[in-house]
């Protein structure tokens, strides 16, 4: 059988055993017919809060969070939409802040493409500076004592629109909603501190779940100290369509996105499988190997003990170079190494939370990485390459006999598959 899997900014055609291959995928939901007209139904008739409009007075000053270029949110849709809905509102009471967490900046035209031409050049547009003291301003503590740290243009405005997408999330349960404040615009001491070993590693920061998830729930909290947040997050098939649209509290507008999303997005399996083929979802979430761990994570759900996971990443941003991961990866001689530098009390390293989930993934099975990457760069992230996961599978279950199974997510981490 022929399985297409996202890929870059198209699809990557693998053959496979038809008669031992599953697979799995989220529920397919048909995008709406009219997009422009729900994303402003939902702003006039929000979710547990008053429309958009009468919470913002004459004087306000808005502050509006957008996703950044690793994100597939349309924004290029979603803000010039929601922008002409507050025409009344002075263009110069209005920021836009682009959600870096701890990424790199957007280049200006990476910015005009995300948020087209008009916008950039008729607004305030500012990238957040994850890395600089002077852009934060102090919102308590977070639960180690460490600073909550959140950036002073969202926190001085009296209204923070926080736009988005959701999806599942492989630490914090499900994208969108607070994760627009913290990580989205905080500092990265804040970020490494609800980031850091004890929280990724509790049982309950992976997909699907935020009630009862400790990272989950600290950035929460904080992000409510911010101030009054208004939301307007989306759900997207995989053409990028506008599935759901959901606007109004930050909390309750969310939570009612989550669960439509859980619905399409879980799928059960009966038993694990020995070969788990995963992607990252295509463009924009596999410009980089960093992302490309959420795929891994999506397919250590279902993967055997002692598997393999085949994650199909372009990582046409690499590693990427000379960022904290690889510096990290670089430093350490395979995943134990990095598990037991990271379980050292006191020690803190930025984007270690990726390095700690990829190692524990480590544990249970093998990872083969397909990509545009060179074989040396790879393996200088203790991880395999596969230049014909066709081949690699054949081989496998040459090696494992006839009982093997295969199951395959073209679509990634936008499938939370789970056992049961």
């Amino acid at each position: 059988m022929n399985v297409h899997l996202a890929y870059g900014e198209g699809l990557l055609p693998v053959e496979l055993p038809e008669d031992r291959t599953t697979v799995i995928e989220p529920s397919h939901l048909p995008g709406l017919p009219d997009e422009k007209t729900a994303v402003l139904d939902a702003l006039r008739r929000p979710i547990g809060a008053k429309p958009l409009r009468e919470l913002i007075k004459p004087t306000d000053r808005v502050c509006v969070l957008f996703t950044d270029l690793t994100r597939a949110t349309p924004n290029d849709r979603l803000i010039p939409w929601m922008l002409e809905y507050l025409a009344d509102v002075p263009r110069e009471n209005i920021t836009l802040l682009n959600q870096l967490g701890t990424h790199r900046p957007n280049t200006p035209a990476e910015l005009e493409r995300m948020l087209t031409p008009g916008v950039v050049k008729r607004y305030r547009v500012l990238n957040h500076e994850p890395e600089n003291p002077g852009a934060h301003v102090p919102l308590g503590t977070m639960r180690d004592g460490s600073p909550a740290m959140i950036n002073r243009h969202a926190v001085a405005a009296d209204l923070r629109i926080v736009t988005g997408f959701i999806e599942p999330h492989l630490f914090a349960g499900f994208s969108g909603g607070p994760k627009g404040i913290i990580p989205g615009v905080a500092a990265l001491e804040t970020v490494m501190s609800n980031h850091g070993a004890k929280n990724i590693g509790h049982p309950r920061a992976s997909f699907g779940i935020t009630e009862g998830n400790p990272l989950w729930e600290e950035l929460r909290d904080v992000a409510l100290r911010a101030g009054p947040s208004f939301l307007l997050n989306v759900s997207l098939n995989n053409h990028r369509d506008i599935t759901g649209v959901f606007a109004g509290d930050l909390l309750e507008a969310h939570k009612v996105g989550i669960e439509s999303v859980r619905k399409s997005a879980m799928q059960r399996v009966k038993a694990p499988f020995e070969i788990v083929v995963t992607t990252n979802s295509g463009y924009p979430l596999d410009l980089n190997l960093y992302q490309g761990v959420k795929g891994m994570s999506a397919a250590a759900r279902i993967v055997a003990e002692g598997g393999v996971i085949i994650l199909a990443c372009e990582c046409r941003e690499g590693v990427p170079p000379g960022s904290p991961l690889d510096k990290l990866l670089h430093e350490t001689r395979g995943p134990e190494e990095i598990l037991a530098m990271l379980a050292t009390p006191g020690l803190v390293r930025p984007e270690q939370w990726q390095a700690q989930i990829q190692a524990l993934i480590q544990r249970k099975a093998t990872v083969l990485v397909y990509s545009s990457l060179a074989d040396d760069v790879i393996r200088g992230a203790h991880l395999t390459p596969c230049r014909d996961i066709g081949a690699a599978v054949r081989q496998r279950l040459q090696q494992l006999g006839p009982d093997a199974r295969v199951a395959v997510l073209p679509q990634g981490p936008l499938t939370i598959p789970y056992l049961g």
